[in-house]
């Protein structure tokens, strides 16, 4: 049993003054940062730009980024990285922002492009060596910057890149970053956080140091995200999901994500919905589903969602945290059912066979999640 993550973690309010340490440890002499256009109209590189100014370093700052990127965004970022020479990288953003720095700290050092090295599709092979980063979230839930993962959106569903080498050289989070986070996206983050941890609880792979993460985890999303979500004053909240997300990212970086990840993929890749909206609307609907398969383990979880387990079994207990799921993504202001998208009854069969082949989640979840399963999640969802 182990568990595998970034050499080093730092976190907690201001924990953005560690960048001045960084540095000068690894004697920087020109930096690449990569944020969301938002973060820098908004003045949030602020600090970043601060400490590497007053240690007289250079640096080229871009915001060339988009949501669920596409591998010809990972192929601009690379090229970018490539000319810009640096010595390290930052990445200031939401899970895209950090995918990509991933990405282009390995492959902007390789031969090639993002397609050459794609799981599903891929036909080179990773070499030893990278840029160094520093990865710097700026939501509660994508766990980017725990993860040596980097997800593109390939036309019809996505394919990603994997290696050990692409963990964060550096992660610094800075809840700091999550205050001013518009209430969606909040919401969204967060139960992709809690999604992380729910699914690495069930997976197939989970072990002790997991569950007590994924446990851990769970808690304080579950008691945190209503105030976190819709009280913009309440920092303590947003302290407290920010630390869950990390908790989540190191669960399920460890024991792996499963079928709600499987079939959203297919959402982003085809109807670009956002990552964390695509898991909240599918949540409640694979668990509906899988219960049977992992009820037990499920049972284990009633504390937290104040369940009274007396005189009920471990199936009537998993069918009331199910409940709770679907409870919890109305209570945070997400949508309920894929027709709010605007996904119709025959859009199934597309996302059905898209879904499928993302075996790489698949195979994790307790529940072997065949064609005609899946097709009726889709269903479910869509009927909500």
């Amino acid at each position: 049993m182990k568990l595998i993550s970034p050499a080093h973690i730092h976190h907690g309010v201001d924990s953005t003054d560690e960048i001045n340490d960084i540095v000068k440890e690894m004697d920087v002499k020109k930096v690449y940062i990569l944020c969301d256009p938002i973060l820098e109209e908004l003045g949030s590189t602020g600090k970043i730009k601060s400490i590497l100014d007053d240690q007289g370093i250079k640096y080229e700052l871009s915001t060339n980024v988009m949501a669920e990127p596409s591998v010809e965004k990972g192929n601009e970022i690379v090229e970018e990285v490539r000319k810009a020479s640096p010595d390290l990288i930052i990445g200031l953003g939401g899970g895209s922002t950090l995918d990509l720095v991933k990405a282009a700290s390995l492959i902007a050092v390789q031969e090639g492009e993002i397609g050459n090295y794609l799981n599903l599709t891929g036909d080179k092979k990773l070499g030893k060596e990278k840029i160094p980063n520093i990865l710097m979230p700026t939501t509660s839930g994508t766990s980017a910057e725990i993860t040596d993962i980097a997800v593109f959106s390939t036309g019809d569903s996505k394919d990603a890149v994997t290696d050990p080498l692409m963990l964060a050289t550096y992660a610094i989070i800075d809840p700091v970053y999550t205050y001013s986070l518009p209430p969606k996206v909040a919401a969204a983050s967060s139960v992709d956080a809690f999604t992380h941890a729910i699914e690495a609880f069930t997976s197939v792979n989970a072990t002790p140091i997991t569950d007590n993460l994924a446990m851990g985890a769970i808690e304080k999303i579950y008691n945190n995200v209503r105030e976190g979500v819709w009280d913009a004053k309440n920092h303590e909240a947003k302290n407290e999901l920010s630390a869950a997300s990390i908790m989540a990212g190191l669960s399920f970086y460890n024991a792996g994500v499963a079928g709600v990840h499987a079939l959203a993929y297919p959402l982003g890749g085809n109807f670009k919905i956002p990552h964390g909206e695509s898991n909240a609307v599918l949540l409640p609907y694979v668990y509906n589903i899988i219960q049977k398969s992992c009820s037990n383990k499920l049972s284990k979880l009633a504390p937290i969602f104040k369940i009274d387990t007396a005189g009920k079994d471990s199936m009537a207990i998993a069918s009331e945290i199910v409940q709770k799921l679907f409870n919890l993504v109305e209570d945070v202001g997400l949508p309920r059912n894929l027709q709010y998208y605007d996904i119709t009854e025959d859009d199934i069969e597309l996302l059905t066979k898209n879904a499928l082949k993302q075996t790489r989640l698949l195979v994790r979840s307790p529940l072997e999640l065949k064609e005609e399963v899946v097709r009726k999640i889709y269903t479910d969802a869509f009927e909500g």
